[in-house]
C-alpha cells in the first residue's frame, strides 16, 4: 500500500480500530487468529504505532474514526467480548446525532453456512447509520466457507479502506509509511534468566485454581479424565467417544445446553519436529516482556516458561497458516527462492496458488516450516508469537446432567480424521489428542471450563420440547433429557438421526429404557438401512400432524443441532412444508410463522460448519 498525495497535516488523531471478535483472550491475537491482522499491520505501517482495541463505550462519541471488526456467534448474537459495548449502541435513548463526527467502517468475520451469516456486522452497519455515522465503505463480509477464505472480501476491502482513511488523514510529512517487506517489531521481546527455574512449566501449568473462582480460560480446572470409551462399533468409519471427567472441587456448575471449553495440546512427535526445524532447545527457559507498555502478555504462559511449554501448550503448530503467516515468514526469510514463493503467496494475485497449497490439502504451518527449511531455521524466537497464534480452546455440548450425575461433566466426541492429497492423514487437534489419553495406564488432567450454550431450555414442566440431534448433535440433548426426566418432567421428543442401528446408536439403551418409563418418545432414522436413505427431515414430515399439535397448541420449543452444511436448510423446509400442510397456512405465512418461533426462541439451533 502506498500512500496518496499528502494533504496538510490535520494534527488529529486518526482514532482506533475496535476488534469486536469472538472472545478472544488477548485481542490482537483474536483478530489475527481470525484473518484479519492485515487490518492491525497496514494501520501500524501508516501511524507508525500499534493500533489498540477500543472498549470504552463512552470515548465512542469523541472519536472521528473507527475501524469496527466483528464476528457473529450462537443465534446471530454478539460474541461475549462485545456484549456490552452492543448494549450501549443499542441504547433507545441515544440521539441520532451521537456519532455525526465520526466516519466508520464494518469487517464482519462470518461463516455463510450458518443462517444468520454476519448478521451482527450488517445489524452494527445500520446501527451506526441510524447514529448519524458516515460510513467510508460499505460493510464488508468476510467469508470463512470461500475456498480463499475471508481474505477474498477482505483484500479488495481493505485496499478501498486505507485509500478512503490516507486521503482523510495522511501520513505527517516528516514521516515516511514501513515499506513491504520490512517486519514490524516484534510485540513481545524474550528474555533468558540466567537460572533454571525452580519448577517445571508443566508444574506451574496444573497450579490449582483460586478455589473462590470458577475456573476460567485464565484460571481452567485440571480436571481428572476418569473414563475414554469408543461408542461405535468397531466396523463403523469414526470413532466417537464418551469421556467422563471429575468435577469434585472444581465449583463448575452448569444446566442443560450448556458448553464445556477444553484447551488442547500438541503431539510429543510434533512439538519435537518443530523444535528440530527451527533449532530451538526445548529446555531453555525465558520471560516475555512487552516491547510497547500496556501490552498484556498472553494469558496462561507461565513466568519464566520453556520453550518445550510454549510449544506444546500454547503455539498451534497444527493450524492451517492464514495469508497473514505467509507474510510475516517472506519477512524473516533471508533465503532469496523460498523469500521468492512466499512474496507470491502472500500476495493478491498468489491467493489461487496458496489455496492449492495450503487451504484445499489443509496442510499445517508445522508442514510448511518443513517445506521452507532455511527460513524456518532463521526464524528469531522473538517473532513466534507474532507468525503463529494461539491454541484456541474448542466447545463442546456437555452431554450429562449433575442432577443424574454428581461432580461428573461427559461429553461425545467425533475424533476428527480425514485423508486429502497429502500423504499423512488430517487429523483434529483437540479430539485426537483427547482420543489419546488413557485414564487406564495412569491420571491424566484435561484443562477445561464451562459457559453458558445458545441453547435455552424452557422452566414450565408442561411445556414439550421437540428435539432434532442427528449424530454427534444429541449430546446436548442427552443433557435436556436427563435434566427433564429428573424434575419428572414428561412432553419429551426426540428425534435421532445415524447411519446403522448397530454402529452408531448413541445410548439405544437409554433412550429404550426412558421408553419404557414413559418418560421419552425417540423416533429414529437409521440413513443407510434401507435403499432409499431416511434421514430426521423425513421423520418430521411423517409425523407432521404431531409437530403442528406441539407447536401450535402446546407451545413446544423445537431446537435443532447438528453440522451447518445442509440440516438447517433441510429441517427449516420440513417445517415449512408442515405448517402449510397441517396447519393450512400459505407459503408467506408459514415463513411468518417459523420467524415468529425463532424470534420467541420457540425454534433453536446450534449448528456448526
Amino acid at each position: 500500500m502506498r500512500a496518496p498525495t499528502p494533504a496538510p497535516w490535520s494534527g488529529r488523531d486518526p482514532g482506533c480500530l475496535a476488534d469486536l471478535g469472538k472472545g478472544a483472550a488477548w485481542h490482537e491475537g483474536g483478530v489475527e487468529e481470525l484473518g484479519v491482522g492485515p487490518v492491525w499491520e497496514d494501520a501500524a505501517r501508516a501511524s507508525r504505532r500499534p493500533y489498540t482495541c477500543l472498549f470504552v463505550e463512552a470515548n465512542l462519541i469523541r472519536e472521528p474514526l473507527v475501524i469496527f471488526v466483528c464476528a457473529t456467534t450462537g443465534q446471530g448474537d454478539p460474541p461475549d467480548n462485545m456484549k456490552n459495548f452492543w448494549r450501549f449502541i443499542f441504547r433507545k435513548n441515544l440521539p441520532s446525532t451521537s456519532l455525526c463526527q465520526m466516519d466508520f467502517a464494518v469487517l464482519g468475520l462470518g461463516d455463510s453456512s450458518y443462517a444468520k451469516f454476519n448478521f451482527v456486522a450488517k445489524k452494527l452497519h445500520r446501527r451506526l447509520l441510524q447514529l448519524g455515522g458516515s460510513p467510508l465503505l460499505p460493510v464488508c463480509l468476510g467469508d470463512d466457507q470461500h475456498e480463499l477464505g475471508p481474505d477474498a472480501a477482505i483484500d479488495p476491502w481493505l485496499g478501498d479502506l486505507w485509500e478512503k482513511v490516507l486521503g482523510l488523514y495522511p501520513v505527517p510529512r516528516h514521516l515516511a509509511m514501513i515499506p513491504p517487506g520490512v517486519p514490524l517489531p516484534s510485540k513481545f521481546i524474550f528474555q533468558f534468566p540466567r537460572e533454571s527455574p525452580s519448577r517445571s512449566s508443566q508444574e506451574l501449568l496444573i497450579t490449582s485454581p483460586d478455589p473462590q473462582d470458577p475456573p476460567s480460560e485464565s484460571q481452567p480446572f485440571l480436571a481428572p479424565m476418569v473414563a475414554n470409551q469408543r461408542v461405535t462399533g468397531p466396523s463403523h468409519f469414526q470413532d466417537v467417544r464418551l469421556i467422563e471427567f471429575d468435577i469434585t472441587g472444581s465449583r463448575i456448575s452448569f444446566s442443560a445446553g450448556d458448553v464445556v471449553l477444553i484447551q488442547p495440546s500438541n503431539s510429543a512427535a510434533h512439538v519435537q519436529q518443530f523444535c528440530q526445524v527451527l533449532g530451538l532447545d526445548p529446555s531453555q527457559s525465558f520471560v516475555l516482556q512487552p516491547r510497547e507498555p500496556g501490552t498484556p502478555c498472553p494469558p496462561g504462559l507461565p513466568r519464566p516458561c520453556s520453550v518445550q511449554h510454549l510449544v506444546s501448550h500454547y503455539l498451534d503448530i497444527a493450524s492451517v497458516p492464514r495469508r497473514s503467516f505467509f507474510e510475516l515468514l517472506a519477512c524473516l526469510s533471508p533465503h532469496g527462492l523460498e523469500r521468492e514463493k512466499l512474496l507470491e503467496f502472500s500476495s493478491a494475485q498468489g491467493q489461487e496458488e496458496l489455496c492449492e497449497y495450503c487451504s484445499r490439502p489443509r496442510r499445517t504451518i508445522l508442514e510448511v516450516l518443513c517445506d521452507f527449511p532455511h527460513t524456518a531455521g532463521a526464524i528469531p524466537l522473538e517473532y513466534l508469537l507474532d507468525l503463529i497464534p494461539q491454541i484456541r480452546p474448542r466447545a463442546f455440548s456437555i452431554a450429562s446432567s449433575l442432577l443424574v450425575h454428581p461432580m461428573r461433566l461427559q461429553i461425545l466426541v467425533a475424533v476428527v480424521q480425514y485423508q486429502t492429497r497429502l500423504k499423512e492423514p488430517r487429523r483434529g487437534l483437540c479430539s485426537s489428542w483427547l482420543a489419546s489419553l488413557d485414564p487406564a495406564q495412569g491420571p491424566v488432567r484435561v484443562p477445561l471450563w464451562v459457559r453458558p450454550g445458545g441453547l435455552a431450555f424452557p422452566e414450565e414442566p408442561e411445556t414439550p420440547v421437540i428435539m432434532v440431534g442427528p449424530g454427534t448433535g444429541v449430546a446436548a440433548f442427552r443433557a435436556a433429557i436427563q435434566e427433564r426426566v429428573a424434575r419428572g418432567w414428561t412432553g419429551n421428543f426426540l428425534f435421532f438421526g445415524c447411519r446403522h442401528r448397530d454402529q452408531d446408536f448413541y445410548w439405544e439403551a437409554e433412550w429404550r429404557e426412558l421408553e419404557e418409563r414413559g418418560c421419552l418418545t425417540v423416533v429414529t432414522a437409521f440413513s443407510r438401512e434401507q435403499d432409499r436413505k431416511v434421514y430426521v427431515q423425513h421423520r418430521l414430515r411423517e409425523l407432521g400432524p404431531l409437530i403442528w399439535e406441539l407447536l401450535d397448541r402446546h407451545g413446544a420449543y423445537f431446537y435443532l443441532t447438528g453440522n451447518a452444511k445442509r440440516i438447517p436448510v433441510d429441517i427449516t423446509e420440513a417445517l415449512t412444508s408442515i405448517f402449510q400442510e397441517h396447519g393450512g397456512l400459505s407459503e408467506s405465512d408459514a415463513a411468518t410463522y417459523l420467524a415468529r418461533l425463532q424470534r420467541t426462541l420457540h425454534f433453536q439451533t446450534e449448528t456448526w460448519a
